[in-house]
């Protein structure tokens, strides 16, 4: 099955995580499929928070791949601040 989860990068008490498309059956920040954005829950009001590559979201979930809990809560606030940024 093919997930569309979080993969943890940056420093001790500094996370970033990355938005990837990958296969289930692989750890958490192995091998992935692509990259379709990413998540800074640190970012301070100059720097961007978060980043969604929406056609490729809409691609990967067309062809079945399932997003995580996280993922699904980050893409409806990546949807809602986009109209008002609009």
């Amino acid at each position: 099955m093919i997930v569309i989860r979080l993969a943890r990068g940056g420093a001790k008490a500094r996370p970033f995580f990355n938005i990837v498309v990958a296969d289930k059956r692989v750890r958490r920040d192995g091998r992935f499929i692509e990259r379709i954005g990413f998540y800074n829950p640190s970012a301070t009001d100059g720097e961007e928070g978060l980043r969604i590559a929406q056609d490729r979201l809409n691609h990967w979930i067309g062809v079945g791949a399932q997003p995580s809990p996280t993922v699904q809560r980050l893409v409806k606030q990546a949807a809602k601040a986009a109209p008002a940024a609009a």
